[in-house]
């Protein structure tokens, strides 16, 4: 594994948000929702496409607490633009979402 610098990882930032709508996504190659995800004042809602209908239904995301990664690039996935990355943990059969342990406020920046 290589090391990283401060630096770099300071690069990349990571915030808390709560997820306030989730649509299936039929035109998705594998099985995913689209997500819309409050990242507080600063950032707004934004859009996510994430491969989390193994361990989730729609009803289950609403209002959780998730991590997403707000400054990457955003990616043209079908008809639908996503514009953060929502983190998690891949495992056999899905992807179990990077969450916080306690209620933060949106756009808490992980560090």
């Amino acid at each position: 594994m290589e090391t990283i610098e401060w630096e770099d990882f300071d690069k990349i930032h990571i915030l808390a948000g709560t997820i306030v709508d989730v649509q299936e996504f039929p035109q998705a190659k594998k099985p995913a929702y689209k997500l819309e995800i409050d990242l507080g004042e600063k950032i707004g809602v934004k859009k996510s496409s994430a491969q989390i209908t193994t361990f989730y239904t729609k009803e289950a995301l609403l209002g959780k607490q998730v991590l997403c990664v707000v400054n990457f690039k955003p990616r043209q996935i079908g008809p639908f633009l996503s514009e953060v990355l929502t983190t998690g943990f891949h495992q056999k059969g899905g992807v179990v979402l990077a969450t916080t342990e306690k209620k933060v406020t949106n756009g808490t920046r992980l560090f």
